[in-house]
C-alpha cells in the first residue's frame, strides 16, 4: 500500500466577497470521479443563477487532475483553484467556487486571487487531515495481563478500534508498520511471550488535522 497522505476531513464551505462579487469555496472528500461529479452537479443546481461554478478535483487512484473555467476567461478560475490542490498536497478532493457577478471586473489577476482564496478557504473549512498507512491489528490476552498490554498498545499504536470481553479480552488497533515489532517487544516482555499480534490488513486513518 502506498504512503501517506493528505485530504480533507469533511465536506465544508466558506465565502467572501470582493468588488461586489460573491465568491462561495465549497469543497468535500471524494475518491471517485462520479462522486466529484456528483457534487459538481450538486452545486450547479444549487446556485442555478449564479454566473459561474467553477470546479477542480485531485484523486489518489489514477492520479486523476481535472478542472473547469466554465465560462471564465481560460486559466483564470479552475487553473488556480486546481494548484491551490496541488500546492497543498491534498488529494481526493473537490472544490467548487460558485461566483455571482457583482457588476465589476476584476481583471485577469483579480479573479486568479479571488478563485485562489475561495478554494484556500474551502481548504481551510473543511480540514487537511493526513491520512496514515496503518497495519491493522488484534491480539487476545488474559483479564490479568489487560492492564498492561492496553496501555502498551495505546502508547505505541495509532488508535485503539475496539474491545471484546469473553473469556479473555480482545483488543483491535491499528498502527504504523514500523511501530510493530517496537509494540511486540514489549508486549512479549511484559507477558512472557504469551501475548501475539495479529496482522489481518493495512487501511488507511486519519491522524494530525493540519493548522
Amino acid at each position: 500500500m502506498s504512503l501517506d497522505y493528505k485530504t480533507v476531513r469533511n465536506e465544508a464551505c466558506d465565502e467572501f466577497t470582493e468588488k461586489r462579487s460573491r465568491f462561495i469555496g465549497y469543497c468535500k472528500p471524494v475518491t471517485t470521479e462520479q462522486e466529484a461529479t456528483d457534487f459538481i452537479n450538486e452545486k450547479r443546481s444549487k446556485h442555478w443563477d449564479a454566473r459561474h461554478n467553477v470546479y477542480a478535483y485531485s484523486l489518489r487512484e489514477g492520479n486523476i487532475k481535472r478542472y473547469s473555467d466554465d465560462g471564465e476567461p481560460s486559466g483564470t478560475a479552475g487553473m488556480p483553484v486546481l494548484d491551490v490542490i496541488l500546492k497543498n498536497e491534498v488529494y481526493d478532493v473537490c472544490i467548487v467556487v460558485t461566483r455571482y457577478f457583482g457588476g465589476v471586473l476584476l481583471g485577469t489577476g483579480g479573479l486568479v486571487r479571488a478563485y485562489s482564496q475561495a478554494a484556500k478557504l474551502a481548504l481551510e473549512a473543511g480540514g487537511v487531515v493526513v491520512m496514515e498507512n496503518c497495519a491493522v491489528c488484534s491480539l487476545e490476552c488474559t483479564y490479568n495481563q489487560y492492564g498492561k498490554v492496553s496501555s502498551l498498545v495505546q502508547e505505541l499504536s495509532s488508535g485503539l478500534d475496539g474491545t471484546e470481553y469473553g473469556s479473555g479480552v480482545v483488543l483491535k488497533f491499528h498502527i504504523k508498520p514500523d511501530m510493530l515489532p517496537a509494540l511486540q517487544k514489549k508486549l512479549a516482555d511484559a507477558t512472557a511471550g504469551e501475548v501475539q499480534i495479529q496482522t489481518e490488513n493495512e487501511d488507511y486513518f486519519p491522524s494530525a488535522v493540519i493548522e
